[in-house]
C-alpha cells in the first residue's frame, strides 16, 4: 500500500502551561465534520478531569457504558456522530497531558477495519479545521497497515496539514508523491501550498507549484493569483506584480478588491503611493467596494513618504464611499501627522477620532501632547489644548513619560501656569524621574519673571535634593532677580553657593 508521507520524528517540547510536563510537537484537537466511528460520549467542559481520564482504559470504559461523571450524566450516543460530539471529544483530549492524548487516540482509532477511507478523511479534516495538524499526521503514519488506501482527499488534507505546520517543503514532497500515485489535488489545496511559499518569500517554489496547476489542468482562481501578488510585493517585485495584475484583467478571471489591495500595498511599500491611488480609482470604476484595509494601505504609504496631509484626503474618500475609518485608519494617519510635525492637523484628526468612538493609545497620546507643547513653545499656540490633554492623561491610566513631562512643564512655565508647572515637576519626581536642568530652569525663570523669588529658590533647593548641580543659568536667573529686588545679601549668598559647587555665575551681586 502506498503511504502518503514519511512521518517526522516526534520532538519533545516543554509545555509552558503544564509546568514540568512535556508536549509532543504532533499533538492536536478536532472540531469538524460528521463521520462514523465508535460510539462517542458527551462530556461537558465542566466535567473534564485530567486525573480521571488519564488512560485509554478509562476512556474505553466511558465509551462502552453509560455512567455519571463528576455528578453529570454521560449518555451513549448513536454511532452516527455529530459535530458537537466531535468537539466534545476534542475537549477530552485537550484536558490531558500529551502521553495520555496519544494513548487515548490510539484506543479510539484501533478499529480502523470498520472505517472507510471517507470516514478516515473526515476524522483528519476535523483535526485540520481545529488547527491541530500534528496529530492528524501521526494518525496518517500507519494508515496502510490498517487496510486503508489514501485517496486524493487524504493527500490533500496532509498537504494542508504541512502548510499549517509552516513546512511547505514537506507539503511539496507529499504533492509529488500524490502525483506519482496518479492522484490530483484540487485548486484549494494547491492555492494553500502556493500561499505557504509566498508568505515566506519563496517565490520560485510558489511558481513551481503554480506550474503544477497548469500541468494537471487545474484552473487557478482569483485567490490563487492574490497569493502570488502578495508574495511578489512581499519581496519587492512590484513591477512583476503589476504585470501579473494586467494579465489577470485580460483573462476570464475578474480581479477582486483583494487583488487590487495586494498590488496597492506593494506600490505603497516602495514609495509609489500615487500609483496605488490610481489603482484604487480603477477598482472603484469597475464597481468594487474597498474595505478599510484598502484605504489603510494608502494612509500608511503617504505617511511613510512624508506626505501625511494626503492621508486626510484618503480619509474623506473613505467617508464619501460609506466606508467608516477604523482604529487603524485614524492611528496610522495620526502617527504620520505627528512624525512630520503637522500638529494642527493631528489635533483635528484626534478630535474626529475621539468623536467617532476611538481613543488613541498611550504612545500616540504622549506623541501628540509633546507635539502640542513644542508648537506652543515655538509659535505660542495650542497651550490650552495641551493642558486639557495633559489633564485627561492624568485622569486616565496613561503612563506619561519623562520627555512628555519635561515639555509640559516648559510649556506651562512659558504660558504663565507656573504653579501647575511646579506641581507637575513634583509629580514627575514622585514617579521616579529625575528632571532635566533646563526643565527646572524654565520654572525658575517663570517665577523670577513674576517676582516670586521664594518659589524660585525652592526649585533651586529641589535641584540639590535630586542631586542635580544647578547650571550657571540657574544661578544667573536668581542673582538677576535678587539684584532687581535690591536684595544684595541674598544675591551674595546665592553667588557664594555657586562658587562652592564649582559654578561661576556671569551675574554678580550688586554692591
Amino acid at each position: 500500500m502506498p503511504t502518503p508521507y514519511t512521518p517526522a520524528p516526534q520532538v519533545l517540547l516543554q509545555s509552558p502551561s503544564l509546568g514540568n510536563s512535556f508536549l509532543f510537537t504532533n499533538t492536536c484537537r478536532l472540531n469538524y465534520s460528521i463521520f462514523t466511528v465508535r460510539k462517542l460520549v458527551f462530556l461537558p467542559k465542566s466535567s473534564l478531569s485530567t486525573a480521571n481520564i488519564a488512560s485509554p482504559e478509562v476512556l474505553s470504559h466511558l465509551i462502552d457504558k453509560e455512567i455519571s461523571f463528576s455528578g453529570l450524566p454521560i449518555k451513549k450516543e448513536k454511532p452516527e456522530t455529530s459535530r458537537l460530539q466531535v468537539e466534545n471529544f476534542v475537549d477530552v483530549i485537550r484536558a490531558l497531558p500529551c502521553k495520555e492524548r496519544i494513548d487515548i487516540l490510539n484506543t479510539f482509532t484501533k478499529d480502523y477495519q470498520n472505517w472507510s477511507i471517507s470516514d478516515f478523511n473526515d476524522f483528519l479534516m476535523a483535526l485540520l479545521v481545529a488547527n491541530e495538524p500534528n496529530l492528524a499526521l501521526i494518525l496518517c503514519s500507519d494508515i496502510s497497515s490498517h487496510g486503508l488506501t489514501p485517496d486524493s482527499c487524504t493527500f490533500s488534507i496532509i498537504i494542508k496539514c504541512h502548510c499549517k505546520r509552516n513546512d511547505p517543503d514537506e507539503a511539496k514532497r507529499v504533492l509529488d508523491r500524490m502525483l506519482e500515485n496518479g492522484l490530483k489535488p484540487n485548486v484549494a489545496t494547491l492555492t494553500m501550498l502556493i500561499n505557504s511559499f509566498c508568505k515566506r518569500g519563496r517565490l520560485q517554489k510558489a511558481f513551481e507549484a503554480f506550474e503544477v496547476m497548469e500541468r494537471i489542468g487545474c484552473r487557478p482562481t482569483v485567490q490563487t493569483y492574490n497569493c502570488l501578488l502578495k508574495g511578489l510585493c512581499y519581496v519587492g517585485r512590484v513591477e512583476e506584480a503589476y504585470e501579473l495584475l494586467e494579465d489577470i484583467k485580460k483573462s476570464s478571471i475578474a480581479p477582486d478588491i483583494y487583488t487590487y489591495t495586494a498590488v496597492m500595498d506593494g506600490f505603497c511599500k516602495v514609495g509609489r503611493s500615487d500609483e496605488a491611488m490610481e489603482l484604487l480609482n480603477e477598482a472603484l470604476e469597475t464597481g468594487l467596494t474597498p474595505s478599510a484595509v484598502t484605504f489603510n494601505t494608502l494612509l500608511e504609504g503617504y505617511s511613510k513618504e512624508g506626505r501625511p496631509l494626503k492621508g486626510i484626503g484618503v480619509l474623506k474618500k473613505m467617508e464619501q464611499r460609506n466606508c467608516m475609518p477604523d482604529y487603524i485608519s485614524y492611528s496610522t494617519l495620526l502617527h504620520g501627522l505627528l512624525i512630520w510635525r503637522k500638529i494642527g492637523a493631528a489635533l483635528r484628526i484626534y478630535k474626529e477620532m475621539v468623536g467617532n468612538g476611538f481613543e488613541a493609545d498611550e504612545r500616540l497620546m504622549n506623541s501628540l501632547l509633546r507635539g502640542l507643547c513644542r508648537k506652543f513653545l515655538k509659535e505660542n499656540d495650542l497651550l490650552e489644548d495641551a493642558y486639557q490633554m495633559f489633564e485627561k492623561m492624568n485622569k486616565r491610566p496613561y503612563v506619561i513619560d519623562h520627555r512628555t513631562y519635561s515639555l509640559v512643564i516648559q510649556a506651562l512655565s512659558m504660558g504663565k501656569k507656573v504653579d501647575d508647572a511646579l506641581a507637575s515637576l513634583h509629580q514627575l519626581i514622585r514617579r521616579g524621574y529625575i528632571p532635566r536642568i533646563n526643565t527646572m530652569n524654565s520654572i525658575i525663570r517663570a517665577f523670577c519673571a513674576e517676582g516670586k523669588i521664594d518659589k524660585a529658590f525652592s526649585v533651586l533647593v529641589l535641584m540639590y535634593e535630586t542631586h542635580k548641580i544647578p547650571s550657571r543659568i540657574s544661578y544667573d536667573l536668581m542673582i538677576r532677580e535678587l539684584n532687581r529686588q535690591g536684595k544684595s545679601l541674598e544675591a551674595c549668598n546665592v553667588y557664594g553657593a555657586a562658587l562652592v559647587r564649582g559654578v561661576v555665575p556671569i551675574k554678580k551681586p550688586q554692591q
